[in-house]
């Protein structure tokens, strides 16, 4: 069956680092564009970045630009979101979502904490 595990999340302090990992199974990963949500209790969820199936694109929200960078191994059907110099508004459960056409795959969701 489709599953989408999440991995990396955790505390970190202020200016900190981490990189989440979203490992894909039960789907042909390279015919998805891969995206990284995140949200904050009471909220909806927002967009953090994209990237192609060939990741030759990326998109990211603004807040994140130049501290974030997403990217995906087709080989090992996984997809990566490496974060720096984290702030305590990048609190949030994130969530990996595969999407081709109409039909999309989320994950289970992965909790970031950032907190001195």
């Amino acid at each position: 069956q489709v599953q989408l595990v999440e991995s990396g999340g955790g505390l970190v302090q202020p200016g900190g680092s981490l990189r989440l990992s979203c490992a894909a199974s039960g789907f042909t990963f390279s015919n998805y564009a891969m995206s990284w949500y995140r949200q904050v209790p009471g909220t909806v969820h927002n967009l953090v970045s994209t990237i192609t199936t060939n990741g030759v694109s990326t998109t990211y929200l603004n807040s994140v630009k130049g501290r974030f960078t997403i990217s995906r191994d087709n080989a090992k059907s996984t997809v990566y979101l490496q974060m720096n110099e984290l702030k305590a508004e990048d609190t949030a459960t994130y969530y990996c979502n595969a999407r081709t056409g109409t039909n999309a795959h989320w994950g289970q969701g992965n909790q970031v904490t950032v907190s001195s």
